[in-house]
């Protein structure tokens, strides 16, 4: 590991200022990823600048009527929160699905969405990855790519994202804030990851040294009928081979609304958006609910061995989507 150097941040004015003084600095904030990348030596910063003490770990109510989730609320925190359990409850779901107590005690709102792929070429510093070297190509696709991407994937990165939350923020129309030496901004969270393209390397929409400040949940009344759901290969401890956040409002038995976002399939949270248009007006049977997985997985392009997703994903979808229905008819 590099040699660095560390500086805890006295306000969010000193973050960014340190971060933009030096170009090879990073925030910490619980380092559940950024530590192993270092140690793997795919990240070398020269300096960490510690957030965690800075007054950004609360949840409260936004003037608009929703939620507001400052950046270092702790995973743990943001899952045991009542507000979050009952307007929410796929995002208190998604987070208890994400990795171990121990980590969601340490991990922060903020570092989840920004953690990197758990492609094995990415964290490989010894061969090629247009993710962490851009140019080098992307062995993955010829390669070990059963867990990777269906939808929104290019010859330039085949990676998935790993975040559970993100997800369900996804699902939710979440807006990103953050702060920069210039002042502060917000990004939709439908904006904030970037598209593959020929870019893999560029992940998100953030200016250079921003600090993200919070996550901001509208007012959504459907949200309180939703449901997260993770496939993986063990029952604990691992990463999505696909999962589906999903909330449904029906009335006399029509989709009223409808919110879909999947995990595991693309190199970001991935908003359902075809599906939903299915599913608003239609009646809440299994063929719409099967009707719209076909709508969005008709985009998919897997790759030789990874083709089970696009299968496994229509059944989850149908699956979750369903048993929102038979829960609104009761």
């Amino acid at each position: 590991m590099r040699e660095f150097d560390y500086r805890r941040a006295p306000d969010v004015t000193g973050a960014v200022a340190l971060l933009a003084a030096d170009p090879d600095a990073r925030f910490l904030g619980g380092g559940t990823n950024l530590v192993d990348l270092m140690k793997a030596g795919v990240e070398r910063p020269a300096l960490l600048v510690d957030v965690r003490e800075l007054p950004l770990d609360r949840i409260e109510p936004a003037d608009d009527g929703g939620l507001r989730i400052g950046a270092t609320v702790t995973n743990s925190d943001l899952a045991a929160h009542p507000e979050v359990r009952r307007r929410y409850p796929a995002l208190t779901q998604a987070v208890l699905a994400g990795a171990s107590g121990q980590l969601r005690n340490m991990a922060t709102v903020g570092g989840n969405l920004l953690q990197r792929t758990r492609c094995g070429y990415f964290t490989d510093v010894a061969g090629p990855c247009n993710k962490r070297v851009p140019g080098s190509g992307c062995p993955a696709v010829g390669g070990e790519h059963h867990n990777h991407a269906v939808l929104g994937a290019s010859d330039h990165c085949v990676a998935v994202h790993p975040s559970d939350m993100g997800v369900a923020l996804t699902a939710f129309d979440a807006v990103v804030s953050y702060e920069t030496v210039d002042g502060p901004g917000e990004l939709p969270l439908a904006d904030f990851y970037l598209p593959v393209g020929d870019t893999p390397h560029r992940e998100t929409a953030l200016p250079p040294g921003a600090l993200i400040t919070g996550v901001t949940l509208p007012p959504a009344p459907v949200a309180a009928h939703s449901r997260y759901r993770k496939v993986r290969e063990r029952a604990s401890y691992a990463f999505a081979i696909g999962s589906v956040a999903a909330a449904l409002d029906v009335r006399d038995g029509v989709v009223r609304e409808a919110r879909l976002a999947l995990g595991a399939v693309a190199s970001r949270p991935w908003r359902a958006r075809a599906a939903e248009a299915v599913l608003t007006g239609a009646p809440a049977s299994g063929d719409t609910f099967a009707a719209a997985a076909d709508a969005e997985l008709a985009a998919a392009r897997p790759l030789p061995d990874n083709g089970y997703k696009v299968t496994l994903m229509r059944n989850l979808v149908v699956a979750v989507l369903t048993e929102l229905a038979e829960e609104a008819a009761r």
